[in-house]
């Protein structure tokens, strides 16, 4: 491998790192949206009140601000349902058209607002970090053409991020539109793992003599798939508790829990299966491992983050789900997602490398 490459490599993977940590900030970010109610702060997509830059004072807007902004949303709402119906979703657009929450224009409030600007000002920016993490791939054609593949498609996609994102807008928070964003987050966040993965595997062709069974690698995997489960099961128990705190007027926080339901004890059953999944994986990976490879050092940082998943749910539910916590809650949640990505992707590195040794 030439000079040459070696640079384009290392300037990759510093520029595809940097974006997958400034994606879990934004996962942080988009969390305390949520805890806040900051989610309609801007009630237009992708400016905010019309503008580059927001009002700081309701005086700036028109009186009848909430009438232009709701046309606005409703006529987007309307280009969004004919384009379920011919996808052939039309229960989903029916479902749209029915629902009445979205008829329902919230008042200016300046820090929601901002919150929320400052939301899509880091959206902005990881845009244009993803578009230069697909300029620096472009170079590692000729050694792996799967890098600058996976790099474009996670443009692709992170287009089609922002405009779900402004459909979670146009349709005042729907429910699965909020959870397919929280999915397409996460499937982003893996997409720039792998390719950040496999340029460190480009640049450092060294491996460790490790015998792992496969069963490792695999109890990972079902990990994985629960975790993601979770993810999505905690978004969707978030959903809910938005609707309880509304209707009671954001008032007997420690009432909430009680009142989401099955909802919440799937998603308290879920944590269990998942724990007993980690102890063994655990069991297995320090019993097969080498002491200090990253295989290992990975795992205890996946130890940790599952000990302060835990706390953090257990803090949410015996006090009152304090608002701090829950973007905490998730942004561990999406992180436990992307170590074990990590750690499957350097379980079969290994794999590769005692098979060509041998």
């Amino acid at each position: 491998m030439n000079l040459n490459t070696k640079n384009s490599l290392n300037s990759f993977r510093r520029v595809s790192t940097i974006t997958v940590i400034a994606v879990y900030f934004l996962i942080l970010v988009g969390g305390i949206v949520r805890s806040t109610g900051s989610g309609m702060g801007c009630p237009d997509w992708p400016k905010c009140f019309g503008s580059l830059v927001p009002p700081t004072n309701v005086d700036q807007l028109p009186s009848n601000y909430q009438d232009i902004y709701l046309e606005k949303r409703l006529a987007k709402n309307e280009r969004f349902i004919a384009t379920l119906e011919k996808l052939g979703l039309n229960d989903a657009a029916e479902k749209i058209s029915n629902d009445k929450s979205i008829l329902i224009e919230e008042e200016f409030n300046p820090v929601k607002t901002w919150i929320e600007y400052l939301n899509r000002l880091i959206g902005v920016v990881i845009g244009l970090l993803i578009i230069l993490t697909v300029w620096k791939s472009l170079p590692i054609w000729k050694i792996d053409k799967t890098i600058p593949i996976l790099s474009i498609s996670s443009l692709i996609l992170v287009l089609f991020i922002g405009w779900i994102g402004s459909i979670v807008v146009s349709t005042n928070l729907l429910q699965w539109i909020i959870t397919l964003h929280m999915i397409l987050a996460l499937v982003l966040v893996g997409l720039l793992i792998i390719v950040n993965h496999r340029s460190s595997k480009l640049r450092n062709r060294k491996g460790v003599n490790m015998d792992v069974p496969s069963k490792v690698e695999w109890i990972l995997i079902i990990g994985i798939i629960l975790m993601f489960i979770q993810v999505v099961l905690g978004t969707q128990v978030r959903e809910q508790i938005d609707i309880i705190s509304e209707s009671m007027g954001n008032m007997l926080r420690d009432e909430w829990v009680g009142l989401v339901g099955i909802n919440f004890l799937v998603h308290r059953s879920f944590s269990l299966l998942l724990l007993v999944i980690y102890l063994l994986y655990f069991f297995w990976a320090f019993k097969y491992t080498l002491r200090k490879s990253q295989v290992n050092l990975w795992s205890q940082v996946l130890i940790g983050l599952i000990i302060l998943e835990i706390a953090t749910g257990m803090g949410m539910a015996y006090f009152g789900i304090p608002a701090f916590l829950q973007p905490i809650h998730l942004l561990i949640g999406s992180l436990i997602v992307g170590v074990q990505l990590i750690l499957i992707l350097q379980l079969r590195e290994h794999r590769q490398f005692r098979l060509n040794i041998n």
